[in-house]
């Protein structure tokens, strides 16, 4: 099982680009993801992780690892700096969020949101304001 477990960070790494080089510091990031409504967690969610660069930029590759049935994932290994973090789920919208990896360890908790409806002109709503038009004199 640890060999799983060691072939799977090397192949992880070496994806992110990181396995033959120095990166320095890293970090054990453990995500949570949630409904936004109730609170529960989801199960299956995808979260992919991007190394974004100093001037803001996606660097090649990424990692994709999908939440248990409590809504958890989590990785080590993740080096300080930027990290791009989008999470997809059927039936919720996509979340996406950059985060500074700064610390040792760190939780990230995500809540998704339901899709809202489309908003059309030809429904009434009666949250707005309709524009009043001058009363000729």
């Amino acid at each position: 099982m640890r060999l799983i477990w060691w072939a799977a960070l090397v192949a992880g790494l070496s994806v992110l680009g990181l396995a033959s080089e120095d990166i320095g510091p890293v970090s054990t990031i453990s995500f949570v993801i949630l409904k936004d409504a109730n609170g529960k967690p989801i199960r299956n969610a995808s979260v992919v992780l991007h190394l974004v660069d100093e001037k803001g930029k996606q660097e090649k590759g990424d990692l994709e690892l999908k939440t248990d049935a409590d809504g958890k994932a989590s990785y080590q290994g993740i080096p300080y700096g930027k990290l791009r973090v989008q999470v997809l789920a059927n039936g919720f919208q996509t979340f996406g969020e950059d985060y500074e990896v700064n610390r040792p360890t760190m939780q990230i908790s995500i809540k998704l949101k339901r899709p809202a409806g489309q908003y059309s002109i030809y429904e009434n709503h009666p949250g707005d304001k309709k524009e009043e038009q001058p009363k000729p004199q």
